[in-house]
């Protein structure tokens, strides 16, 4: 691609962006953004290493961005602001964080949900979670002092603990092993909802950009602190359905593990960043809230698909020996 075929995707992207009457759910868009965003990780997609800091594509990229940012803080509701201190921040998570006790994905998939659709969830979230912690990461260099150290000893779980067999990541391919899927990285892209890679994308924007460094903790916050309950359910809908460990062995890791990082993200990460630079606190909250808004939407997605007797995906997955065995 050269300079003017780059300017001519700018002015597209451009074009688009000012088309688009929900850029949340707009399948380019997101699309589109994903993959600028690739360029950053490597293994998304298949580019020159020279492409990472292409002026013109990293123009591109904030045009999508800037009005993704917009939209979110437009329509993610802003939680009230606590005390700049840690025990304030934390409380403050905490109550944001409560169980509702609405319609609810994880206990849907606990009672009822089929084989077929359990597959649906775990392509759903494979966009995220075969690449489970990179987007959190790199709030590291970004972030000084407790804070740093916190996300550092969450992350190094989620790492694997120098173990690469335990890596997240690699605990989640073989769940989908064990369900007869693909587990190379991005091999359902073109079959998930925009919605679903929105929630991909909002990390990665949140944590390449430094001046959202508050947004990004405080996302990692929500994040640890709403996982622990869901993970049981989903592990139980799992074995309900006839699965073994080799399967359900994701979900049940982060039935212990997430419910000690729950306290450090909490406290010591996001209470402390607040502690240490006050002028993040109001991007703390409203991350952790964009965390559960937009998570929710992709949520009730799917669960609305599935009452309603189709598929969550835009190209439903071909019967396969996914079964338990």
């Amino acid at each position: 691609m050269g300079h003017l075929e780059c300017e001519a995707l700018q002015r597209d992207v451009v074009s688009a962006v000012a088309r688009s009457a929900d850029i949340v759910r707009d399948d380019d868009l997101q699309l589109a953004l994903f993959v600028l965003h690739g360029l950053h990780y490597g293994s998304v997609i298949d580019a020159d290493d020279a492409w990472e800091w292409h002026p013109d594509l990293v123009a591109t990229r904030l045009v999508i961005e800037g009005a993704f940012e917009r939209e979110l803080r437009l329509n993610v509701p802003m939680p009230a602001v606590p005390r700049a201190d840690r025990e304030s921040v934390a409380g403050a998570l905490f109550e944001l964080t409560q169980p509702d006790t609405g319609p609810s994905l994880s206990k849907y998939v606990a009672r009822s949900a089929t084989i077929g659709q359990v597959r649906e969830l775990v392509v759903q979230r494979s966009i995220y979670t075969l690449k489970e912690a990179d987007p959190h990461s790199w709030a590291i260099p970004r972030l000084t002092g407790r804070a740093k150290s916190a996300l550092v000893e969450i992350q190094a779980d989620e790492y694997g603990g120098g173990r690469p067999e335990r890596m997240h990541s690699a605990i989640y391919a073989g769940t989908m092993r064990g369900l007869g899927l693909d587990d190379r990285y991005g091999a359902y892209v073109d079959q998930v909802p925009a919605i679903t890679l929105a929630s991909l994308n909002m990390m990665s924007m949140f944590g390449l950009n430094r001046r959202l460094r508050g947004a990004i903790s405080g996302h990692l916050a929500a994040f640890e602190m709403t996982s622990s309950i869901p993970s049981r359910f989903y592990g139980n809908g799992f074995r309900r359905l006839g699965f073994g460990s080799d399967v359900t062995w994701y979900f049940d890791e982060h039935v212990e593990a997430d419910a000690v990082h729950e306290q450090i993200a909490a406290r010591d990460l996001a209470g402390s960043l607040a502690e240490d630079e006050p002028a993040l606190l109001e991007d703390i909250m409203f991350g952790a809230s964009a965390c559960l808004t937009v998570d929710g939407w992709a949520g009730q997605h799917i669960l609305d698909a599935w009452t309603a007797g189709r598929s969550s995906l835009r190209v439903p997955l071909p019967v396969s020996s996914g079964t338990p065995g």
